[in-house]
């Protein structure tokens, strides 16, 4: 490559040359002279550019160079963005609602998590023609009218049956709360996983081992978790026929009850164990090991399915071997599976010894709180329960999971991996929680809050910034998909808006993948 070389000489002038790289080395292809002072330095570098850059014209671009043509841009259109929206939404099946309008709600949802009124502009920036927005509003009626839930649900657990494993199945719960004061039958004050004492609704959501929804439960506000699981499950099966499926659930699920009726229903479940109940499960290897793990050492035995004393006698402390669940002979016990993790027990130390700390400070009057963990009161004295940290500390790093899937059919290594899958649903909860900004909701009837779900959460006036590029499944053979997705609002916000720094609060733009939209439309309702 030519290009203009300064350089300076014995004398303190410096040398114009036009040189060319050539095997690592400069090779001056003319030397034009050389300059002591600024001005004659410009004349050379000018005569330089003009030799390197000879016969090379220059655009006029003064007023009235060009003449006056008759182009007039008409309009903006994100037809790749639409694009590939609309192939996704056809591709989950999603197109048998036959309702174009509600179709463009949920898309424009994906797009910029807005209101529904505010969704016109988002499809008036996307360059799509749209129904005015009372026929929008007329779209919801008809998604409960029409019952778009069902057919939603039919369309995602047949994509989900095409291209994924329908055996195993993932469940848990979240709140989303109401911007409301008072309570209805629906709407009620309970425990929120956000701390919040708003009116809310509990959603338990049944996704499949990849995390692709399946069945949404929407219940009162102070239902119990425990209660959620089965309605759940049980209108899953009925809705679609199946007989023989494995739930997996976190501890929260875990209730006598709840174990016994889905073993009654012939469904399998693996559950998530509390710590409290290793000193029953584990009192053979206490007995004859002590305390004493090894990172990565799993122990496969039983657990009662009851607190009493002849389900918990059948795993006798006297014997070595841990006892192996048998259905038939274990008829009051599950399966239990126990790992230790060193991992684990250093972060249960950790948080242990900040929990001993605060105990401490509280029982010298440091700290004003409401009593911590390991604080005891006798006599009106309070004290360090000494007795509680200790058994605390003897089950760091230990891990339980509860079953009846005999090891025959599922290993223990197995019992554990499909646990850790429960990500995948907090995924979908963060997703439609960040992401879609599901809370708050606004809505008052049950029908609105119905529909709402259905279509997908909103926030009004929330205008969110734009991100970096996301590149999704779909996508990853479709060059500038991802970039039509992410730079669509960044190219239509006013200056000032540019100007404007970043809201903590304002989430990323969405991923544009099949998850995502799903989640954006499988909002079933199966009673509260």
């Amino acid at each position: 490559m030519v290009f203009v070389r300064k350089v300076r000489t014995a004398s303190g002038a410096t040398a114009v040359q036009v040189a060319e790289r050539q095997g690592g080395r400069d090779k001056v292809l003319e030397h034009l002279g050389s300059a002591r002072t600024e001005a004659e330095l410009a004349a050379l570098l000018q005569a330089a550019r003009r030799k390197i850059y000879a016969g090379q014209g220059e655009l006029d671009l003064s007023a009235g160079s060009v003449p006056a043509g008759q182009s007039v841009i008409t309009g903006k259109s994100s037809a790749l963005l639409w694009h590939v929206l609309t192939s996704a939404y056809t591709r989950l099946g999603f197109d048998v609602l036959g309702d174009e309008t509600f179709k463009q709600l949920v898309l424009a949802r994906v797009v910029e998590p807005v209101s529904k009124a505010d969704s016109v502009r988002v499809l008036d920036e996307l360059g799509v023609a749209h129904a005015s927005l009372r026929t929008m509003f007329r779209s919801l009626a008809r998604c409960q009218e029409r019952d778009y839930r069902s057919q939603v649900a039919a369309a995602c657990f047949e994509h989900a049956t095409r291209h994924g494993d329908l055996t195993l199945c993932l469940y848990d719960v979240t709140t989303l709360y109401f911007e409301a004061e008072n309570e209805d039958d629906l709407r009620k004050v309970g425990y929120s996983k956000e701390r919040r004492v708003d009116p809310q609704i509990v959603v338990g959501l049944l996704v499949d081992r990849n995390g692709f929804p399946l069945e949404v439960g929407c219940f009162e506000g102070n239902k119990a978790e425990t209660t959620t699981i089965l309605p759940v499950v049980k209108a899953f099966q009925a809705r679609h026929g199946l007989a023989d499926m494995v739930v997996v659930a976190d501890a929260g699920m875990l209730s006598a009850g709840n174990l016994k009726e889905l073993d009654a229903a012939n469904l399998r479940f693996i559950v998530g164990s509390r710590v409290v109940k290793a000193p029953t499960d584990l009192a053979s290897h206490f007995r004859w090991h002590g305390d004493a793990f090894t990172d990565g050492q799993v122990i496969d035995t039983i657990t009662p399915r009851v607190a009493t004393t002849a389900a918990g006698s059948i795993n006798d402390a006297k014997k070595r071997d841990e006892p192996v669940w048998d259905p038939q002979l274990h008829e009051r016990s599950w399966r239990a599976v126990w790992a230790y993790s060193a991992k684990r027990a250093a972060r249960d130390r950790k948080t242990l010894t900040l929990q001993e700390n605060k105990a401490k400070a509280v029982i010298a009057g440091e700290k004003t709180a409401r009593t911590p963990r390991f604080v005891k009161t006798s006599n009106g004295t309070v004290s360090l329960d000494e007795a509680a940290l200790y058994r605390a500390r003897r089950l760091v790093g230990l891990k339980g999971y509860v079953t009846n899937l005999p090891a025959s059919v599922m290993p223990s290594a197995e019992v554990i991996a499909s646990y850790h899958s429960l990500w995948q649903v907090e995924a979908s909860f963060r997703l439609s929680k960040s992401d879609l900004r599901g809370r708050p909701i606004f809505h008052h009837e049950r029908d609105a809050i119905e529909a709402h779900l259905t279509r997908g959460p909103d926030r009004p006036g929330h205008r969110p910034s734009p991100a970096g590029h996301h590149r999704t499944e779909h996508q990853k053979d479709r060059p500038g998909a991802a970039s039509a997705a992410t730079d669509h609002r960044h190219h239509r916000r006013s200056r000032a808006q540019r100007r404007r720094p970043p809201h903590r609060h304002r989430p990323r733009h969405p991923h544009l993948d099949q998850h995502h939209l799903a989640n954006t439309l499988n909002w079933h309702d199966s009673g509260a």
